[in-house]
């Protein structure tokens, strides 16, 4: 298991509200030994202006994962900013949720790289997403 602290997913999710994870209806599904994931809407809120999954709402989802599990993989006094994230779109969305699927690439002592993979309802892979992020 990578993860160094224990929350409940009720917990884990309460951190969103009031935030962007609320107003998109970011939820997080599951933790298992070595991945996270998490749901979103693909709705209005989500869209852009010619009725498919915004680019940048994928981002927001990727990066919530993975800041998510970064944060989970570190020590009681450290905390986990992002550095950089890149997002290659693969297959449009237009209706339903993506799920998010978040996994280790790199657990290193300062920096950390996430791998995100975002698919369709029907299993499909829509976008997938490298974040980096940094120990402080």
């Amino acid at each position: 298991m990578i993860w160094q602290r224990t929350y409940t997913l009720e917990k884990i999710n309460s951190w969103g509200d009031n935030s962007m994870l609320s107003h998109l209806g970011i939820v997080m599904l599951s933790i298992s030994d070595d991945t996270i994931e998490a749901t979103m809407p693909v709705d209005q809120r989500a869209m852009q202006p010619f009725g498919l999954l915004h680019g940048g709402a994928s981002v927001v989802l990727a990066e919530s994962l993975g800041s998510i599990a970064g944060y989970l993989c570190t020590q009681d006094n450290q905390k986990v900013v992002g550095t950089e994230i890149n997002a290659s779109h693969i297959r449009p969305v237009s209706s339903g949720k993506v799920r998010g699927v978040c996994s280790a690439i790199h657990l290193g002592r300062r920096q950390q790289v996430w791998s995100i993979k975002i698919f369709d309802e029907q299993l499909r892979l829509s976008c997938i997403c490298r974040l980096t992020t940094v120990i402080i």
